[in-house]
């Protein structure tokens, strides 16, 4: 009985003991959790509601605990805008198994008390702003099987101690600052949008595990390295946007599960290796933007009969396509723009059924269009045979593709009347410029009426009448000309037929346009840029003095951005967008292409120069006001308005800033150069090309959205992001790219700290009123004038696109303003 007692006594001790050391544990985690909200959200009441005393914290959002002991294994809090730190109180949380703190806004560097999560195996914070280096007390954790930090402000070394971790098999660490090397025990490396310097180490061949390799967007330089033939697992490789030189390396053939392969926006040169054919599970390959030479192989494509999207554009390419791409019945991108490819297109091609993006433009194809686009590629969306040398009549049978939403066929030498029906009846679904020989169509596209003739009846006449009838009809005409002449002679120069139009436009030749510009004379230079120089100068054909856009050919993507300024300045008729003359597509003296763009003039040049050409300003002796300003700002809102939303075909300008902003006479601004500009299609406003083709879109530095530095889709919002930069040069006169930056700071960041109590310290000193005991209350309601307006730049240039202000919100506020300024 006494034995019985004690031991009745001893296990009652004992699980009171447990039961109070797990109570403590549990007080522990609670404690820890109501510290970290704090932090997490700034304090704010209204966040994470249900974490109160009402609830035990195991029920309290975004938390889970184990079951046996009630201790927090999991937290996972995402899509916040709380702007909070990260509390060192999280290292008590000894039980973590899962951290996901994913795009809630954090900021300041990641504790070093993560390092005593030693049962941590997954660590996610990405999508939030934290600075500084990764803690090298992270290398405690031994039992992380995936660190996820991508999209954030990191910088300093990639950490040596990852090799220690032999249970990592995902490091995420994309879109931050680092520089370094990597580990041996990965399946998934992403380091893309950071500043990897270097070349491509050879040992990268010891990473035989990876899976999934993405270098995209960073600075490596020198030759892919041969020993990337030995990570044979490999399923994803991307290395597109770097400086990488030298060939592709044959030993690409060994990646036999490749899926995807990247290398667009390099400087890669050579012919495509044939041992591509190997890798017959590749699904996507992209080698766009290098130079790439010689002839498309045979006998390699044709093996990848899994192959969806192909996109070899902006090389050297030549021969013809070829003919083995019908094996190709999954494909269903194929971009092969602005290559020197030649011939007929391969009838072969028809068995590509699956085809919806047919992009061929800039090219040297001739012939005739095939008819088997229509007939049997039932599924095109995009068909772009622009800027080749195809000779026909457009096929009526075109009108039939039911779900062909995009249609260029500009700059060949198509003749004949252009059908109505079908995608025909959009005037902005098609391009037609540069082929001078059509006639008909939907009358908005403003073409020549086609001659109706009356059928000829094949009739064989003896030889004997048939020389004495070409003898006859010879003097006849001769006649008939010789009197148009006389009569014709008699007319005004400045009568034009309407066979002088290019769709609707006045035809001009590379004559015309040199004597406009006194032979192209540095007199009558008043700009330059990357694809072209623009001269002044007058014709009697326009009144008043217009500009000249001479595109030089020679640089790569000129075309493209010819011919896309032209479709969209054809297409789109707005206030405030630039007003396109005419063009000019011919030849010049020394019998080399020439292709130029006809503006009219704005003599007060482009908004640039009023903000920061001091020279400019002080010899016409303008500043431009707040009034003007905001007035600049609505006139450019205005016109992104209106090609995001209220045009046939969502448009994105893609270069969006102040040189790009022209001023008439009365202040009135004008959207330019739409050299860069791109369509989106469909309903959601993207397609597959617009999904995959902001990592070839160069822009102007400091005005370019983070998205597409990392590869993300061209969007109405990247607009809004370098129209909110534009705003806040407006109110600062400093340039995003001004020496003050850098270092953490930007133009973005200095606006939004000075927000609202240093407003005047930052603004521009021409917008400021001079101080006067009469001009105390003028002085505080311009003082909130500019605040609203700093606002309005800060919203429009948020990080991530869905934080960005909408245009017509935009448009709204600066009426409420201006209106405000005028009281």
């Amino acid at each position: 009985m006494r034995t019985y007692i004690m031991f009745l006594l001893y296990f009652t001790t004992l699980s009171t003991t447990v039961a109070l050391a797990l109570s403590l544990s549990s007080m522990t985690d609670k404690r820890a959790l109501l510290s970290l909200k704090v932090k997490l959200t700034n304090g704010e009441p209204e966040s994470l509601p249900s974490w109160n005393e009402s609830l035990h914290f195991c029920e309290w959002e975004g938390v889970t605990c184990g079951r046996r002991h009630m201790r927090v294994t999991i937290l996972h809090l995402e899509n916040q805008n709380w702007g909070g730190t990260l509390e060192p109180a999280l290292g008590n949380l000894t039980f973590l198994r899962k951290l996901k703190f994913s795009n809630i806004n954090l900021h300041g560097e990641i504790p070093r008390e993560v390092g005593r999560l030693k049962r941590l195996q997954v660590l996610d914070l990405s999508k939030n702003k934290f600075q500084g280096k990764i803690p090298i007390e992270l290398s405690n954790c031994t039992n992380l099987k995936e660190i996820i930090l991508l999209y954030n402000q990191l910088t300093g070394n990639v950490p040596s101690w990852f090799d220690s971790m032999t249970q990592l098999n995902k490091l995420l660490l994309g879109a931050n600052n680092l520089v370094g090397n990597f580990s041996t025990h990965l399946n998934w490396l992403s380091m893309a949008g950071n500043q990897i310097y270097g070349g491509m180490p050879e040992r990268i061949g010891q990473l035989i595990g990876l899976t999934r390799f993405d270098m995209m967007e960073n600075f490596l330089e020198g030759t892919i390295p041969d020993s990337i033939g030995r990570l044979t697992n490999l399923v994803r490789l991307v290395l597109q946007e770097n400086k990488l030189s030298g060939k592709i390396p044959i030993v690409i053939g060994n990646l036999t599960n490749l899926s995807e392969f990247y290398l667009h926006t390099n400087k890669l040169e050579g012919s495509i290796p044939s041992t591509l054919r190997y890798c017959t599970k590749l699904q996507s390959f992209g080698a766009s933007d290098n130079n790439l030479s010689g002839d498309i192989p045979d006998q390699t494509f044709g093996y990848i009969e899994d192959l969806i999207n192909l996109d070899l554009s902006n090389n050297s390419l030549i021969g013809p396509l070829p003919y083995e791409f019908g094996n190709l019945k999954h494909l269903s991108i194929l971009y092969l723009h602005e290559n020197k490819l030649s011939g007929e297109i391969p009838s072969e091609l028809g068995a590509c059924m699956a085809l919806r993006e047919l992009v061929l433009g800039g090219n040297f194809f001739q012939g005739s269009i095939p008819l088997f686009l229509a007939s049997s590629l039932r599924s095109l969306e995009i068909l772009d045979l622009s800027s080749n040398n195809f000779t026909s009549v457009i096929p009526r049978e075109l009108e039939n593709l039911p779900s062909l939403n995009s249609l260029n066929l500009s700059f060949n030498n198509l003749y004949g009347e252009v059908p109505v029906r079908g995608v025909f009846g959009n005037v902005s679904a098609i391009s037609l410029i540069g082929n001078s020989d059509l006639c008909g169509g939907i009358p908005q596209l403003k073409l020549p009426t086609c001659s109706r003739l009356l059928p000829k009846k094949h009739t064989r006449l003896p030889k004997k009448k048939f020389v004495p009838i070409i003898v006859i009809g010879g003097i006849f005409i001769s006649v008939i000309a010789f009197i148009g002449i006389y009569f014709l002679g008699k007319k005004t120069k400045k009568s034009f037929s309407l066979a002088s139009l290019q769709n609707g436009h006045m035809e001009v030749t590379y004559q015309d346009l040199h004597e406009a510009t006194n032979g192209f004379s540095l007199s009558n230079l008043v700009g330059a840029g990357s694809f072209g120089s623009v001269y002044k100068g007058s014709l009697l054909k326009f009144k008043g003095t217009i500009v000249v856009k001479v595109l030089k050919l020679e640089t790569r993507g000129a075309l493209k951005s010819f011919v896309a300024e032209c479709k969209v300045l054809e297409k789109m008729k707005h206030k405030n967008l630039l007003k396109l003359l005419t063009f000019c597509s011919s030849v010049d003296y020394n019998g080399e292409v020439f292709k130029a763009i006809v503006f009219e003039f704005m003599p007060m040049g482009n908004l640039e120069n009023l903000l920061h050409n001091n020279e400019h300003l002080e010899s016409r002796n303008l500043n431009i006001n707040l009034r003007q300003r905001l007035s600049i700002a609505l006139d450019v809102a205005q016109a992104l308005d209106y090609l995001h939303h209220n045009s046939h075909q969502v448009v994105v300008h893609c270069d969006i800033k102040p040189s790009n902003v022209l001023l008439d006479d009365d202040i009135v601004a004008y959207l330019g150069d739409f050299g860069l500009a791109r369509f989106l299609h469909g309903a959601t406003a993207s397609s597959s090309k617009d999904q995959v083709s902001s990592s070839a879109i160069q822009g102007t530095i400091g005005y370019v959205p983070p998205e597409y530095g990392v590869g993300g889709k061209v969007s109405p919002q990247g607009d809004i992001y370098s129209y909110g930069i534009l705003l806040l040069e407006m109110l600062t006169a400093k340039r995003p790219t001004d020496n003050m930056f850098g270092e953490g700071l930007s133009l973005h960041k200095l606006c939004k700290t000075a927000i609202p109590q240093k407003i005047t310290e930052i603004a521009d000193s021409q917008l400021l009123i001079p101080f006067s005991e009469e001009q105390i209350g003028i002085m505080e309601d311009q003082r909130e004038i500019l605040l609203s307006f700093a606002r309005i730049g800060v919203a429009c240039s948020a990080e991530y696109p869905a934080q960005r202000m909408s245009i017509k919100d935009v448009i709204t506020e600066l009426h409420a303003i201006k209106q405000k300024l005028s009281l």
